[in-house]
Protein backbone atom coordinates (compact mmCIF):
# COMPACT_ATOMS: atom_id res chain seq x y z
CA UNK A 1 0.00 0.00 0.00
CA UNK A 2 2.83 2.27 0.07
CA UNK A 3 2.39 3.11 -3.37
CA UNK A 4 -1.21 3.90 -3.07
CA UNK A 5 -2.36 7.22 -4.47
CA UNK A 6 -3.80 7.87 -0.95
CA UNK A 7 -3.98 11.87 -1.62
CA UNK A 8 -5.25 11.82 -5.36
CA UNK A 9 -7.87 9.90 -3.89
CA UNK A 10 -8.83 12.27 -1.32
CA UNK A 11 -8.97 15.12 -3.74
CA UNK A 12 -10.71 12.57 -6.19
CA UNK A 13 -13.69 10.94 -3.94
CA UNK A 14 -14.97 14.56 -2.98
CA UNK A 15 -14.95 15.81 -5.95
CA UNK A 16 -16.79 13.12 -7.60
CA UNK A 17 -19.31 12.64 -4.78
CA UNK A 18 -20.01 15.96 -6.06
CA UNK A 19 -20.95 14.84 -9.55
CA UNK A 20 -22.85 12.26 -8.47
CA UNK A 21 -24.98 13.87 -6.10
CA UNK A 22 -25.74 17.16 -9.11
CA UNK A 23 -27.22 13.99 -11.25
CA UNK A 24 -29.27 12.20 -8.02
CA UNK A 25 -32.82 12.65 -8.46
CA UNK A 26 -33.75 16.46 -7.30
CA UNK A 27 -36.99 15.39 -5.10
CA UNK A 28 -35.26 12.67 -3.05
CA UNK A 29 -33.59 14.85 -0.72
CA UNK A 30 -32.99 12.54 1.93
CA UNK A 31 -31.03 10.30 -0.80
CA UNK A 32 -28.72 13.44 -1.35
CA UNK A 33 -27.90 14.06 2.10
CA UNK A 34 -26.95 10.67 3.03
CA UNK A 35 -24.90 10.37 -0.30
CA UNK A 36 -23.13 13.26 0.42
CA UNK A 37 -22.59 12.36 4.20
CA UNK A 38 -21.62 8.63 3.22
CA UNK A 39 -18.85 10.61 0.73
CA UNK A 40 -17.57 12.38 3.29
CA UNK A 41 -17.64 10.12 6.12
CA UNK A 42 -15.50 7.63 3.40
CA UNK A 43 -13.18 10.68 2.68
CA UNK A 44 -12.33 10.67 6.67
CA UNK A 45 -11.86 7.13 7.51
CA UNK A 46 -9.47 7.27 4.15
CA UNK A 47 -7.24 10.30 5.80
CA UNK A 48 -7.16 8.51 9.27
CA UNK A 49 -5.82 5.38 7.60
CA UNK A 50 -3.37 7.13 5.82
CA UNK A 51 -2.25 9.34 9.13
CA UNK A 52 -2.05 5.87 10.90
CA UNK A 53 0.89 5.00 8.12
CA UNK A 54 2.85 8.73 8.35
CA UNK A 55 5.85 8.10 10.36
CA UNK A 56 7.16 11.46 12.31
CA UNK A 57 10.94 10.57 12.18
CA UNK A 58 11.08 9.54 8.68
CA UNK A 59 11.32 11.81 5.26
CA UNK A 60 9.87 15.11 5.36
CA UNK A 61 7.07 14.91 2.89
CA UNK A 62 4.89 11.29 2.59
CA UNK A 63 2.55 10.04 0.66
CA UNK A 64 4.53 11.72 -2.42
CA UNK A 65 2.76 11.75 -5.84
CA UNK A 66 4.46 13.13 -9.09
CA UNK A 67 2.88 13.21 -12.27
CA UNK A 68 3.66 15.78 -14.96
CA UNK A 69 0.77 18.26 -15.68
CA UNK A 70 2.35 21.39 -18.47
CA UNK A 71 5.66 19.04 -18.81
CA UNK A 72 6.43 22.56 -21.33
CA UNK A 73 6.16 25.29 -18.12
CA UNK A 74 7.71 22.57 -15.91
CA UNK A 75 4.12 22.16 -13.65
CA UNK A 76 3.55 18.87 -12.06
CA UNK A 77 0.30 17.19 -9.91
CA UNK A 78 2.60 16.39 -7.25
CA UNK A 79 1.30 15.65 -3.99
CA UNK A 80 3.01 15.29 -0.65
CA UNK A 81 2.45 15.99 3.45
CA UNK A 82 4.54 16.80 5.99
CA UNK A 83 3.32 17.30 9.70
CA UNK A 84 1.74 20.32 9.54
CA UNK A 85 0.15 18.94 6.42
CA UNK A 86 -0.94 16.50 7.45
CA UNK A 87 -3.00 17.65 10.43
CA UNK A 88 -4.57 20.11 8.55
CA UNK A 89 -5.92 17.90 6.05
CA UNK A 90 -7.68 15.93 9.04
CA UNK A 91 -8.74 18.89 10.83
CA UNK A 92 -11.02 19.07 6.92
CA UNK A 93 -11.73 15.71 6.64
CA UNK A 94 -13.41 15.47 10.55
CA UNK A 95 -15.02 18.90 10.16
CA UNK A 96 -16.70 17.93 6.57
CA UNK A 97 -19.30 15.46 8.06
CA UNK A 98 -20.09 17.12 11.39
CA UNK A 99 -20.77 20.36 8.81
CA UNK A 100 -23.12 18.25 6.97
CA UNK A 101 -25.12 16.61 9.60
CA UNK A 102 -25.42 20.21 11.41
CA UNK A 103 -26.36 21.52 7.97
CA UNK A 104 -29.24 18.75 7.57
CA UNK A 105 -31.63 21.24 7.36
CA UNK A 106 -30.13 24.35 5.97
CA UNK A 107 -32.07 24.56 2.56
CA UNK A 108 -34.91 25.30 4.71
CA UNK A 109 -35.76 28.74 5.65
CA UNK A 110 -33.12 29.81 8.58
CA UNK A 111 -34.55 33.73 9.37
CA UNK A 112 -33.77 36.61 6.43
CA UNK A 113 -35.60 39.00 4.83
CA UNK A 114 -35.42 37.85 0.95
CA UNK A 115 -34.36 34.45 1.61
CA UNK A 116 -36.52 31.84 -0.33
CA UNK A 117 -38.28 29.46 1.38
CA UNK A 118 -36.80 26.06 -0.24
CA UNK A 119 -33.55 26.24 -1.78
CA UNK A 120 -31.37 23.47 -3.86
CA UNK A 121 -30.45 20.70 -1.59
CA UNK A 122 -28.60 19.09 -4.19
CA UNK A 123 -26.24 22.33 -4.87
CA UNK A 124 -25.77 22.83 -1.03
CA UNK A 125 -24.09 19.54 -0.59
CA UNK A 126 -22.32 19.34 -3.91
CA UNK A 127 -20.22 22.55 -3.31
CA UNK A 128 -19.67 21.70 0.34
CA UNK A 129 -18.15 18.13 -0.99
CA UNK A 130 -16.40 20.66 -3.82
CA UNK A 131 -14.94 22.74 -0.90
CA UNK A 132 -13.30 19.43 0.78
CA UNK A 133 -11.67 18.29 -2.47
CA UNK A 134 -10.34 22.09 -3.01
CA UNK A 135 -9.38 22.17 0.94
CA UNK A 136 -7.10 18.67 0.71
CA UNK A 137 -5.46 19.43 -2.34
CA UNK A 138 -4.15 23.32 -1.19
CA UNK A 139 -2.75 21.51 1.98
CA UNK A 140 -1.15 18.47 -0.05
CA UNK A 141 0.08 20.32 -3.10
CA UNK A 142 3.94 20.07 -3.50
CA UNK A 143 4.19 22.05 -6.74
CA UNK A 144 3.79 25.71 -6.29
CA UNK A 145 1.35 26.39 -9.27
CA UNK A 146 -0.62 23.27 -8.36
CA UNK A 147 -1.27 24.86 -4.64
CA UNK A 148 -2.08 28.39 -6.58
CA UNK A 149 -4.71 26.67 -8.43
CA UNK A 150 -6.20 25.02 -5.30
CA UNK A 151 -5.98 28.48 -3.46
CA UNK A 152 -8.03 29.82 -6.05
CA UNK A 153 -10.75 27.08 -6.92
CA UNK A 154 -11.65 27.21 -3.60
CA UNK A 155 -13.33 30.94 -3.80
CA UNK A 156 -16.09 29.34 -6.05
CA UNK A 157 -17.82 27.14 -3.87
CA UNK A 158 -17.73 29.81 -1.11
CA UNK A 159 -19.31 32.74 -3.36
CA UNK A 160 -21.89 30.79 -4.14
CA UNK A 161 -22.73 29.41 -0.12
CA UNK A 162 -22.31 32.96 1.25
CA UNK A 163 -24.43 34.33 -1.93
CA UNK A 164 -27.47 31.72 -2.00
CA UNK A 165 -27.58 30.37 0.99
CA UNK A 166 -27.05 33.19 3.47
CA UNK A 167 -29.49 34.21 5.93
CA UNK A 168 -30.07 38.18 5.05
CA UNK A 169 -31.36 39.64 2.24
CA UNK A 170 -30.59 38.88 -1.09
CA UNK A 171 -28.80 42.29 -1.74
CA UNK A 172 -26.69 41.90 1.24
CA UNK A 173 -25.80 38.33 0.45
CA UNK A 174 -24.51 39.25 -3.09
CA UNK A 175 -22.51 42.28 -1.31
CA UNK A 176 -20.80 39.63 1.24
CA UNK A 177 -20.02 37.47 -1.79
CA UNK A 178 -18.40 39.91 -3.95
CA UNK A 179 -16.35 41.78 -1.11
CA UNK A 180 -15.33 38.11 -0.31
CA UNK A 181 -13.97 37.46 -3.75
CA UNK A 182 -12.27 40.37 -4.82
CA UNK A 183 -10.43 40.59 -1.58
CA UNK A 184 -9.57 36.72 -2.73
CA UNK A 185 -9.07 37.66 -6.20
CA UNK A 186 -6.51 40.70 -5.46
CA UNK A 187 -4.67 38.97 -2.98
CA UNK A 188 -4.59 35.76 -5.59
CA UNK A 189 -3.28 37.89 -8.31
CA UNK A 190 -0.40 39.12 -6.58
CA UNK A 191 0.57 35.98 -5.64
CA UNK A 192 0.11 34.67 -8.90
CA UNK A 193 3.02 37.49 -10.37
CA UNK A 194 5.36 36.18 -7.70
CA UNK A 195 4.44 32.02 -8.91
CA UNK A 196 5.13 32.71 -12.30
CA UNK A 197 8.03 34.85 -11.52
CA UNK A 198 10.07 31.85 -9.60
CA UNK A 199 9.95 30.11 -13.43
CA UNK A 200 12.47 32.38 -14.84
CA UNK A 201 14.85 32.55 -11.76
CA UNK A 202 14.46 28.53 -11.60
CA UNK A 203 15.21 28.60 -15.31
CA UNK A 204 18.29 30.07 -15.02
CA UNK A 205 21.98 28.81 -14.99
CA UNK A 206 23.16 27.55 -11.38
CA UNK A 207 26.39 30.03 -11.77
CA UNK A 208 23.74 32.46 -11.61
CA UNK A 209 21.76 31.69 -8.75
CA UNK A 210 19.12 29.34 -10.36
CA UNK A 211 18.43 25.56 -10.88
CA UNK A 212 19.36 25.09 -14.40
CA UNK A 213 15.67 23.78 -15.52
CA UNK A 214 13.03 25.84 -14.93
CA UNK A 215 10.22 24.23 -12.23
CA UNK A 216 7.52 24.90 -9.47
CA UNK A 217 8.22 21.96 -7.06
CA UNK A 218 8.83 23.40 -3.85
CA UNK A 219 11.62 21.42 -2.67
CA UNK A 220 13.59 22.00 -5.44
CA UNK A 221 12.59 25.83 -5.15
CA UNK A 222 13.91 25.77 -1.82
CA UNK A 223 17.76 25.77 -3.20
CA UNK A 224 17.12 28.58 -5.49
CA UNK A 225 19.44 31.65 -4.72
CA UNK A 226 17.48 35.06 -5.50
CA UNK A 227 18.92 38.14 -4.66
CA UNK A 228 17.87 40.17 -1.70
CA UNK A 229 15.77 43.02 -3.53
CA UNK A 230 14.15 40.49 -6.21
CA UNK A 231 13.13 37.95 -2.91
CA UNK A 232 11.51 40.96 -1.10
CA UNK A 233 8.79 41.84 -3.93
CA UNK A 234 7.78 37.53 -4.47
CA UNK A 235 7.89 37.65 -0.77
CA UNK A 236 5.26 40.63 -0.75
CA UNK A 237 3.21 38.85 -3.61
CA UNK A 238 2.99 36.14 -1.52
CA UNK A 239 2.14 37.35 1.79
CA UNK A 240 -0.11 40.12 1.10
CA UNK A 241 -2.41 37.10 -0.34
CA UNK A 242 -1.63 35.43 2.67
CA UNK A 243 -2.28 38.07 4.86
CA UNK A 244 -5.66 38.36 3.55
CA UNK A 245 -6.72 34.76 3.85
CA UNK A 246 -5.78 34.81 7.55
CA UNK A 247 -7.32 37.56 7.71
CA UNK A 248 -4.97 39.83 9.36
CA UNK A 249 -5.39 43.61 10.16
CA UNK A 250 -5.96 45.62 7.94
CA UNK A 251 -7.03 43.11 5.24
CA UNK A 252 -9.80 41.57 7.27
CA UNK A 253 -12.63 43.56 6.29
CA UNK A 254 -14.41 40.55 4.50
CA UNK A 255 -14.32 38.51 6.92
CA UNK A 256 -17.11 40.00 9.29
CA UNK A 257 -19.60 40.95 6.69
CA UNK A 258 -18.87 37.00 4.82
CA UNK A 259 -19.62 36.13 8.51
CA UNK A 260 -22.63 37.58 8.96
CA UNK A 261 -23.88 36.70 5.77
CA UNK A 262 -23.05 33.12 5.58
CA UNK A 263 -25.11 29.62 6.37
CA UNK A 264 -23.39 28.82 10.35
CA UNK A 265 -22.32 25.46 8.56
CA UNK A 266 -20.33 26.63 5.70
CA UNK A 267 -18.84 29.43 8.06
CA UNK A 268 -17.29 26.55 10.35
CA UNK A 269 -15.09 25.40 7.02
CA UNK A 270 -14.54 29.11 5.67
CA UNK A 271 -13.12 30.03 9.00
CA UNK A 272 -12.32 26.87 10.70
CA UNK A 273 -10.29 25.58 7.41
CA UNK A 274 -9.94 27.76 4.36
CA UNK A 275 -8.83 30.66 6.23
CA UNK A 276 -5.69 28.23 7.97
CA UNK A 277 -4.61 28.24 4.06
CA UNK A 278 -3.21 32.09 4.98
CA UNK A 279 -0.90 31.12 7.54
CA UNK A 280 0.04 27.87 6.47
CA UNK A 281 0.71 29.88 3.43
CA UNK A 282 3.08 31.88 5.43
CA UNK A 283 4.74 28.79 7.29
CA UNK A 284 5.11 26.76 4.00
CA UNK A 285 6.24 29.47 1.37
CA UNK A 286 7.14 32.74 2.87
CA UNK A 287 9.39 31.26 5.32
CA UNK A 288 10.97 28.89 3.06
CA UNK A 289 10.98 30.06 -0.30
CA UNK A 290 11.98 33.47 1.11
CA UNK A 291 14.10 33.39 4.03
CA UNK A 292 16.25 36.50 3.70
CA UNK A 293 12.72 38.52 2.84
CA UNK A 294 11.18 36.71 5.86
CA UNK A 295 13.70 37.79 8.33
CA UNK A 296 13.60 41.33 7.09
CA UNK A 297 9.97 41.77 7.31
CA UNK A 298 9.32 40.47 10.74
CA UNK A 299 9.68 43.45 12.50
CA UNK A 300 6.74 44.87 10.50
CA UNK A 301 4.36 41.19 10.63
CA UNK A 302 5.20 41.49 14.35
CA UNK A 303 3.68 44.56 14.78
CA UNK A 304 0.70 43.89 12.38
CA UNK A 305 0.05 40.82 14.03
CA UNK A 306 -0.45 42.20 17.70
CA UNK A 307 -2.41 44.71 16.22
CA UNK A 308 -4.46 41.93 14.96
CA UNK A 309 -4.96 40.24 18.43
CA UNK A 310 -5.65 43.86 20.07
CA UNK A 311 -7.87 45.33 17.74
CA UNK A 312 -9.95 41.73 16.81
CA UNK A 313 -10.78 41.32 20.78
CA UNK A 314 -11.30 44.81 21.28
CA UNK A 315 -14.01 44.72 17.92
CA UNK A 316 -15.65 41.03 19.41
CA UNK A 317 -16.29 43.22 22.36
CA UNK A 318 -18.72 45.87 20.76
CA UNK A 319 -20.45 43.67 18.38
CA UNK A 320 -24.22 42.82 18.50
CA UNK A 321 -24.69 40.20 16.11
CA UNK A 322 -23.35 36.13 17.17
CA UNK A 323 -21.75 35.78 14.21
CA UNK A 324 -19.80 39.05 13.93
CA UNK A 325 -18.32 38.38 17.11
CA UNK A 326 -16.86 35.06 16.21
CA UNK A 327 -15.29 36.71 13.59
CA UNK A 328 -13.85 39.31 15.31
CA UNK A 329 -12.25 36.72 17.51
CA UNK A 330 -10.58 34.81 15.03
CA UNK A 331 -9.05 37.89 13.66
CA UNK A 332 -7.33 38.02 17.43
CA UNK A 333 -6.92 34.72 17.12
CA UNK A 334 -5.21 34.22 14.04
CA UNK A 335 -2.55 37.31 15.14
CA UNK A 336 -1.68 34.83 17.66
CA UNK A 337 -1.00 32.42 14.95
CA UNK A 338 0.91 34.81 12.97
CA UNK A 339 2.74 36.00 15.80
CA UNK A 340 4.03 32.56 16.65
CA UNK A 341 5.34 31.78 12.91
CA UNK A 342 7.48 35.11 12.79
CA UNK A 343 8.60 34.82 16.03
CA UNK A 344 10.78 31.89 14.36
CA UNK A 345 11.54 29.84 17.78
CA UNK A 346 10.57 26.28 18.11
CA UNK A 347 8.20 26.84 20.49
CA UNK A 348 6.35 28.98 18.84
CA UNK A 349 5.94 28.11 15.10
CA UNK A 350 4.70 24.30 16.65
CA UNK A 351 2.74 26.64 18.67
CA UNK A 352 1.17 28.47 15.63
CA UNK A 353 0.74 25.43 14.07
CA UNK A 354 -1.35 23.63 16.74
CA UNK A 355 -3.21 26.40 17.17
CA UNK A 356 -4.52 26.45 13.50
CA UNK A 357 -5.95 22.84 14.22
CA UNK A 358 -7.55 24.21 17.95
CA UNK A 359 -8.51 27.46 16.55
CA UNK A 360 -10.91 24.94 13.41
CA UNK A 361 -12.20 22.98 16.23
CA UNK A 362 -12.87 25.78 18.98
CA UNK A 363 -14.72 27.94 16.25
CA UNK A 364 -16.44 25.43 14.53
CA UNK A 365 -17.83 24.11 17.48
CA UNK A 366 -19.14 28.17 18.50
CA UNK A 367 -20.83 28.34 14.97
CA UNK A 368 -21.89 25.19 14.81
CA UNK A 369 -23.95 26.13 18.21
CA UNK A 370 -24.54 29.69 17.06
CA UNK A 371 -26.62 28.19 14.03
CA UNK A 372 -28.56 25.75 16.21
CA UNK A 373 -29.56 29.06 17.79
CA UNK A 374 -29.93 31.05 14.77
CA UNK A 375 -32.48 28.24 13.70
CA UNK A 376 -34.56 28.65 17.12
CA UNK A 377 -34.75 32.20 17.69
CA UNK A 378 -34.61 33.33 14.01
CA UNK A 379 -31.85 35.91 14.88
CA UNK A 380 -28.58 36.39 15.71
CA UNK A 381 -28.51 39.47 17.10
CA UNK A 382 -27.24 39.22 20.95
CA UNK A 383 -30.45 40.98 22.49
CA UNK A 384 -32.83 38.40 21.57
CA UNK A 385 -31.27 35.91 23.43
CA UNK A 386 -31.56 35.58 27.05
CA UNK A 387 -31.76 32.84 29.38
CA UNK A 388 -30.88 30.23 27.47
CA UNK A 389 -29.44 28.16 29.78
CA UNK A 390 -32.71 27.31 31.79
CA UNK A 391 -34.55 26.64 28.29
CA UNK A 392 -31.94 24.69 26.39
CA UNK A 393 -29.42 23.44 29.20
CA UNK A 394 -27.34 21.01 27.23
CA UNK A 395 -26.95 23.82 24.70
CA UNK A 396 -25.63 26.29 26.78
CA UNK A 397 -23.55 24.13 28.56
CA UNK A 398 -21.72 22.97 25.15
CA UNK A 399 -21.79 26.47 24.33
CA UNK A 400 -20.04 27.39 28.06
CA UNK A 401 -17.26 24.61 26.95
CA UNK A 402 -16.69 26.29 23.29
CA UNK A 403 -16.85 29.53 24.73
CA UNK A 404 -14.51 28.55 27.39
CA UNK A 405 -12.18 27.07 24.62
CA UNK A 406 -12.28 30.31 22.70
CA UNK A 407 -10.65 31.98 25.70
CA UNK A 408 -8.03 29.42 26.41
CA UNK A 409 -9.05 28.33 29.37
CA UNK A 410 -6.61 25.62 30.55
CA UNK A 411 -7.80 22.05 30.01
CA UNK A 412 -8.47 22.95 27.09
CA UNK A 413 -6.96 22.65 23.58
CA UNK A 414 -5.90 26.42 22.15
CA UNK A 415 -4.61 26.94 26.08
CA UNK A 416 -1.53 24.60 24.95
CA UNK A 417 -1.05 26.56 21.50
CA UNK A 418 -1.38 30.26 22.70
CA UNK A 419 1.25 29.43 26.03
CA UNK A 420 3.68 27.82 23.31
CA UNK A 421 3.03 30.53 20.84
CA UNK A 422 3.80 33.02 23.88
CA UNK A 423 6.87 31.40 25.40
CA UNK A 424 7.96 30.87 21.95
CA UNK A 425 7.49 35.23 21.45
CA UNK A 426 8.75 36.20 24.72
CA UNK A 427 12.18 34.55 24.30
CA UNK A 428 12.86 36.59 21.53
CA UNK A 429 10.51 39.22 20.90
CA UNK A 430 9.66 40.48 24.72
CA UNK A 431 7.65 43.32 24.02
CA UNK A 432 5.19 42.15 21.59
CA UNK A 433 4.47 39.08 23.43
CA UNK A 434 4.05 41.02 26.49
CA UNK A 435 1.26 43.56 24.32
CA UNK A 436 -0.22 40.04 23.02
CA UNK A 437 -0.97 38.84 26.19
CA UNK A 438 -3.38 41.52 26.53
CA UNK A 439 -5.07 39.93 23.70
CA UNK A 440 -5.67 36.99 26.64
CA UNK A 441 -7.58 38.83 28.93
CA UNK A 442 -9.87 40.88 26.40
CA UNK A 443 -10.88 37.42 25.32
CA UNK A 444 -12.21 37.06 28.24
CA UNK A 445 -14.28 39.80 28.69
CA UNK A 446 -15.84 39.00 24.79
CA UNK A 447 -16.35 35.17 25.89
CA UNK A 448 -17.59 35.46 28.82
CA UNK A 449 -19.98 38.72 28.17
CA UNK A 450 -21.23 36.94 25.36
CA UNK A 451 -22.36 33.86 27.55
CA UNK A 452 -23.84 35.97 30.28
CA UNK A 453 -26.15 38.55 27.70
CA UNK A 454 -26.85 34.77 26.00
CA UNK A 455 -27.51 32.04 28.28
CA UNK A 456 -27.59 33.93 31.74
CA UNK A 457 -30.03 35.99 33.26
CA UNK A 458 -33.65 36.19 33.17
CA UNK A 459 -35.12 34.48 29.98
CA UNK A 460 -36.32 36.82 27.12
CA UNK A 461 -40.08 35.74 26.15
CA UNK A 462 -38.94 34.28 22.87
CA UNK A 463 -36.76 32.12 25.27
CA UNK A 464 -39.58 29.93 26.58
CA UNK A 465 -40.04 26.90 25.21
CA UNK A 466 -36.80 26.96 23.37
CA UNK A 467 -35.98 23.28 22.31
CA UNK A 468 -32.47 21.68 23.21
CA UNK A 469 -29.94 20.13 21.26
CA UNK A 470 -31.53 16.77 18.94
CA UNK A 471 -29.68 14.16 18.52
CA UNK A 472 -28.77 14.66 15.05
CA UNK A 473 -27.34 18.65 16.90
CA UNK A 474 -25.80 15.96 19.68
CA UNK A 475 -24.20 13.98 17.38
CA UNK A 476 -22.48 17.02 15.05
CA UNK A 477 -20.81 19.29 18.06
CA UNK A 478 -20.24 15.99 20.59
CA UNK A 479 -16.61 14.93 18.33
CA UNK A 480 -15.47 18.42 18.18
CA UNK A 481 -15.82 19.33 22.16
CA UNK A 482 -14.30 15.56 22.69
CA UNK A 483 -11.51 16.53 20.59
CA UNK A 484 -11.01 19.96 22.23
CA UNK A 485 -10.88 17.97 25.70
CA UNK A 486 -8.72 15.20 24.80
CA UNK A 487 -6.43 17.75 22.97
CA UNK A 488 -6.36 20.25 26.45
CA UNK A 489 -4.63 17.75 28.66
CA UNK A 490 -3.26 15.17 25.74
CA UNK A 491 -1.87 17.02 22.56
CA UNK A 492 1.77 15.27 22.09
CA UNK A 493 0.64 12.79 19.46
CA UNK A 494 -0.35 16.12 17.34
CA UNK A 495 2.45 18.03 18.68
CA UNK A 496 5.07 14.82 17.59
CA UNK A 497 3.63 14.98 14.25
CA UNK A 498 3.96 18.83 13.89
CA UNK A 499 7.37 19.60 15.28
CA UNK A 500 9.58 17.76 12.69
CA UNK A 501 8.11 20.12 10.20
CA UNK A 502 8.85 23.28 12.38
CA UNK A 503 12.42 22.20 12.80
CA UNK A 504 12.75 21.80 9.30
CA UNK A 505 11.57 25.52 8.86
CA UNK A 506 13.65 26.97 11.27
CA UNK A 507 17.22 25.43 9.66
CA UNK A 508 15.70 26.71 5.99
CA UNK A 509 15.44 30.13 8.00
CA UNK A 510 18.70 29.94 9.93
CA UNK A 511 17.28 30.77 13.17
CA UNK A 512 17.71 28.68 16.24
CA UNK A 513 16.14 29.26 19.74
CA UNK A 514 17.63 31.51 22.02
CA UNK A 515 19.88 30.29 24.19
CA UNK A 516 18.67 31.12 28.31
CA UNK A 517 20.73 34.08 29.93
CA UNK A 518 21.12 33.48 33.56
CA UNK A 519 21.90 36.66 35.78
CA UNK A 520 23.09 36.98 39.57
CA UNK A 521 23.96 34.37 41.13
CA UNK A 522 23.56 31.87 39.40
CA UNK A 523 25.34 33.51 36.06
CA UNK A 524 28.64 33.91 39.03
CA UNK A 525 28.68 30.76 40.79
CA UNK A 526 27.43 28.38 37.72
CA UNK A 527 23.67 26.82 37.96
CA UNK A 528 22.55 24.70 40.73
CA UNK A 529 22.75 21.10 40.75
Amino acid sequence: MSDFPWLSVLIALPLLGAVAVSVLPRDNEPLVKWFSFGVSTLVGVLALAMAAGFDAGGDRFQFTEKYWWIKEFGIHWALGVDGVALVLILLSVILVPLVMLASWNEDERSGGVDVPAKRSVKTYFALLLSLEAAMIGVFAATDVFLFYVFFEAMLIPVYFIIGHYGGGAARERSYAAVKFLLYSLFGGLLMLVSVIWLYPLSNKPVAEGGLGHGTFMFQELRGLHVDPTTAKWLFLGFFIAFAIKAPMVPVHTWLPTAAQQSPPGALVLIVGVLDKVGTYGMLRFCLELFPGASKWATPAVLVFAVISIIYGAILAIGQVDLKRLIAYTSVSHFGFIVLGIFAMTSQGQSGAALYMVNHGFSTGALFLLVGFMIVRRRSAKITDFGGVQKAAPVLAGTFLIAGLSGLSLPGLSPFVSEFLVLVGTFSRYKVAACFAVTGVVLAAIYVLWMYQRTMGGPKVPAVEGMKDLTAREKWAVAPIIAIIVAMGFFPQPVLHVINPSVKETLARVDRHDPAPTLTGNVAENGARP
